[in-house]
């Protein structure tokens, strides 16, 4: 897309979200010069209006940006730290460093991208580098948006790791990032779960050291305050810790994220697009997606062989919502409920649930050929992005399934 249409998208969206700010000025100034004028002549009456707007520019344009003002304006939050506003000094940068930002052609983890078994029966040393990025992507047709990333994708890659090995995680942050990173592993027993000790300024990097005490399905992402601002840019990723006696060994592995962007133009607007943090608090995302952005899980990527067992890996590294992961025609034969290991899974389960920040592991076998379609059951959602496709390639089995499936219809 032409950067200078990107620009214009985003430049006339600031301008009306500041016209009520202009507009609160003008009235104040209004205002002072009638209360001024009644007491004062107009020549003392212009020179303290003069003042007044000199000391505004003196506290408020020290370097030449308002300090006091973010966007979104006027937005009141109660957290524990900053909250989700950028400084519009961060948004000028931005401008500044439009070209300095990597174009990436397509910003969604592949879904087959998963890490291999460990194959190991002793715990090890194992050495982990991930890298915080900021970038530029479609998030759908037309609809650019400035995505923080671990190592350039949504989600970030996948991490497999064996229950008590000790993990050397170094974090770097991109020179070209304008923001702050960190990484919290809900894997991690400690201090912000590593975030305290891997908040890296752009061209840093740090480590933290961990024991993997606990087997199981543990979302990452980047905790540096605001962490659901930085979560709404794309920043979390899964990392399995493997029991100490292995996963039981299936033919085929998926790795599937949804997610949440708040984006400020309605769903389907063109052009360069930022993140409303005001929709975030309200939990009205225009775009509800797997792996980063809209038909990022597709059949003519995933394919799954008849007679084959499918095991799932699927996390929420949305800040909002809670999923409703199913896969239309099949039952899943394993659930390990918000992934948890070291008790019984749930079996013949049509659909579970993955809360905001966790994650669930799914099991089936692929019976019948075919093409399906993963939701997220909350079915208003399919409409923002929340779908993908998987493809069953075989013979057809009447015995379980007799009829003309040609018809693109999803089945629901």
């Amino acid at each position: 897309m032409n950067q200078l249409t990107e620009l214009w998208s985003l430049v006339n969206y600031l301008i009306v979200q500041g016209f009520g700010l202009v507009l609160a000025g003008a009235v104040a100034v209004i205002f002072l010069y009638v209360v001024l004028r009644k007491q004062h002549s107009f020549r003392i009456t212009m020179l303290l209006g003069l003042f007044f707007i000199g000391a505004m520019l003196f506290f408020w344009f020290p370097v030449g940006v308002p300090q006091n003002l973010s966007y979104p304006f006027g937005l009141t939050t109660y957290g524990p730290a900053a909250g989700p506003t950028l400084p519009l000094k961060n948004i000028f940068q931005f401008f500044a460093h439009l070209d300095s930002f990597e174009r990436v052609s397509d910003i969604a983890r592949d879904a087959r991208d998963v890490p291999p078994p460990t194959g190991r029966t002793a715990p090890a040393e194992v050495t982990i580098e991930l890298t915080a990025q900021e970038v530029l992507a479609e998030m759908a047709p037309g609809v650019v948006l400035n995505y923080w990333t671990f190592d350039g994708t949504v989600p970030g890659p996948m991490l497999r790791v064996r229950e008590g090995d000790t993990v050397h995680l170094t974090l770097k942050n991109d020179e070209s990032s304008l923001h702050m990173h960190s990484i919290d592993l809900h894997a991690v027993t400690g201090p912000g779960g590593g975030a305290t000790v891997t908040d890296v300024m752009p061209g840093e990097s740090k480590t933290v050291d961990f024991k993997a005490l606990n087997p199981g399905l543990y979302i990452y992402h980047c905790a540096h305050p605001n962490v659901a601002n930085h979560m709404a840019h794309g920043m979390y990723g899964l990392i399995l810790v493997e029991p100490l006696e292995g996963m039981p060994q299936v033919d085929r592995e998926l790795y599937v994220v949804q997610g949440e962007f708040y984006t400020a133009g309605a769903r389907g607007t063109k052009g360069l697009q930022v993140i409303d943090a005001g929709k975030m608090l309200d939990g009205i995302p225009e775009y509800v997606v797997f792996n980063g952005r809209t038909g990022a899980v597709s059949k003519d990527k995933v394919t799954v062989n008849q007679g084959e067992t499918v095991r799932m890996y699927v996390g929420n590294g949305g800040v909002n919502l809670v999923s409703s992961f199913h896969l239309i025609g099949e039952i899943f034969d394993t659930v390990y409920p918000e992934a948890a290991m070291g008790s019984e899974p749930h079996k013949n389960v049509q659909s579970t649930l993955v809360p905001a920040g966790g994650a669930t592991i799914v099991e089936f076998t692929a019976d019948v050929p075919g093409t399906y379609v993963l939701v997220d059951h909350a079915l208003a959602r399919l409409d923002k992005g929340a779908w993908g496709t998987l493809s069953i390639i075989g013979s057809a089995r009447p015995d379980i399934f007799d009829g003309d499936a040609s018809g693109d219809h999803g089945g629901h």
